[in-house]
């Protein structure tokens, strides 16, 4: 049941949620994206540069397994994904920022995740064996994300109110995905969890915290706008780990390195959803955050 979920049930579903979400889309919203440089830049160095290197530095600080610590380490190089342009849809953020942050960082991560999973398998295991990234997956993860997007900005365009009419039960949809991803996740795992958690859950906690804390608020503190903002904090904080543990178990031919990846699973969708939450109470302007944020 496990195989038929992910080969074919997962990526239909998550197909249908792209559609959905390029019916809020324009060809506008990504001219206008790249009329701003500067949140795209920062993004991709959050995710990049201060994510691979705090997951190092939790790996030091908690001493980690060598296996747990690749394993961490590859999540942390894993781009974002569908979910994360989901939980931007859901919560506000700039729908047209997270799918092009999402096409960029995947197509960036083909050549820096091998490079950072090299270091980290030399670093903590002293393996000189480079390894190489599963082509046909991050194909997969191409034609997920863009043609169902594509479709639904095309259905936009060719039938405008359709959008009004069907963007509350795709909503709804979306919402009820996510609860059965979790729940889904959760049950496939519940041998496990206690023993996972103990090993790992500490250094996914922090990690999955602070990705989502540093993706919102150094956006806000460089002068991004709030809603550009929640697109950068689930796009840095919600990373792709249907790839990390293809990598872990099919490239690396490793269990345990996939370890972190389906804990921080659990994780994110937890954590993503109590941090969506808590920006959809917000009712302060875009001026008062800065304020505060450079009051702490």
């Amino acid at each position: 049941m496990d195989s038929v979920f992910f080969v074919f049930l997962l990526p239909v579903l998550l197909a249908i949620l792209m559609m959905g979400l390029g019916l809020e889309l324009r060809v506008k919203d990504f001219i206008r994206v790249f009329n701003y440089p500067k949140v795209i830049f920062i993004a991709l160095f959050t995710q990049l540069i201060l994510l691979t290197s705090l997951a190092f530095l939790i790996c030091i600080v908690l001493n980690l397994p060598p296996l747990l610590a690749v394993g961490l380490m590859l999540l942390a190089a894993s781009p974002g994904g569908p979910t994360a342009n989901l939980f931007s849809y859901l919560y506000k953020g700039d729908l047209a920022l997270n799918f092009t942050l999402t096409t960029l960082n995947t197509f960036i991560t083909i050549f820096t995740l091998p490079f950072i999973v090299n270091l980290s398998l030399q670093f903590f295991l002293s393996n000189d064996e480079p390894i190489t990234m599963p082509a046909m997956k991050m194909v997969q993860l191409f034609l997920v994300i863009l043609v169902p997007v594509l479709l639904g900005m095309a259905l936009r365009a060719k039938f405008p109110k359709l959008t009004i009419t069907i963007s509350r039960p795709m909503r709804v949809f979306a919402i009820s995905c996510l609860i059965a991803f979790f729940v889904f996740a959760v049950i496939r795992e519940r041998y496990n969890l206690l023993e996972y958690f103990s090993s790992i859950g500490v250094a996914t906690v922090i990690f999955g915290f602070s990705s989502l804390f540093i993706g919102y608020c150094l956006p806000l503190l460089l002068g991004i706008p709030d809603r550009q903002a929640r697109a950068c904090t689930f796009e840095v904080g919600i990373h792709n780990t249907a790839v990390a543990i293809t990598v872990a178990i099919s490239v690396l031919g490793n269990n345990t390195i996939a370890i972190p990846a389906g804990i921080y699973t659990i994780i994110m969708y937890t954590f993503a959803t109590l941090f969506g939450i808590f920006l959809s109470r917000q009712r302060i302007t875009y001026q008062e955050s800065k304020q505060r944020l450079s009051d702490l």
